[in-house]
């Protein structure tokens, strides 16, 4: 309990000016997906808050395993992959007071996790609903205004990106960005030779979700 205690009172200190050398988390997960698929994205997403936002994160994520109490240590973790990922019951309950407690969780699809993550984060809140969220919520809203949604980053199935919510008594507590490859448009840019537009448009959306949590999410 101390280390949520903890957790609270870091975020409730925290704002987008002031926290300094904060990890971002990256989520290690069970189930066979590729949870190290982008290994470049959180160093440039944190290299281009420090540069845009004035935050001061760390360059290096820190690796979490989802049942890890160190997961407490971090107000931000991402999740990514192109295929399977399972929780324990543990790792769900652990996820779970992990999120109730002012933890954040994005899960970026990176092709072929939808099946897995619906039903894995059915395990962490029985009771509740993935909702696309409206192009009209703040976390489109922050320093940068993306007023259609996300941005489109890969075409896989032609389907239009998606931002999905799981709202905890009215607080969001996992957004998970869907048929949108916003973690790719955070690699280095040899990785998939995205357009600089492109890469500009998902590490300004990275950019608001890293502010939302910091400053609108406590």
């Amino acid at each position: 309990m101390r280390r949520i205690f903890a957790l609270i009172a870091g975020l409730l200190i925290m704002s987008v000016t002031s926290f300094s050398q904060i990890k971002l988390g990256l989520l290690v997960y069970n189930g066979g997906g590729d949870w190290y698929a982008n290994p470049t994205s959180l160093k440039n997403l944190a290299a281009f808050c420090n540069s845009q936002l004035r935050t001061k994160l760390a360059a290096q994520e820190a690796q979490v395993q989802v049942g890890s109490g160190d997961i407490f240590n971090y107000p931000f973790i991402h999740a990514t992959g192109h295929g399977r990922i399972v929780f324990s019951d543990a790792e769900a309950r652990n996820l779970r007071l992990y999120l109730e407690s002012g933890g954040f969780l994005h899960i970026d699809d990176n092709y072929g996790m939808d099946a897995y993550v619906r039903t894995e984060m059915k395990k962490v809140f029985p009771e509740l609903e993935f909702v696309e969220l409206p192009f009209t919520h703040p976390i489109y809203h922050q320093t940068f205004r993306f007023d259609k949604g996300l941005p489109k980053v890969h075409e896989h199935d032609g389907a239009p990106p998606k931002g999905y919510g799981l709202l905890y008594k009215g607080r969001l507590v996992c957004f998970y960005t869907f048929s949108c490859d916003l973690g790719d448009g955070w690699e280095d840019e040899e990785v998939h030779n995205n357009p600089p537009e492109v890469r500009t448009k998902a590490l300004q959306m990275g950019a608001n979700i890293i502010e939302y949590v910091f400053n609108n999410n406590l």
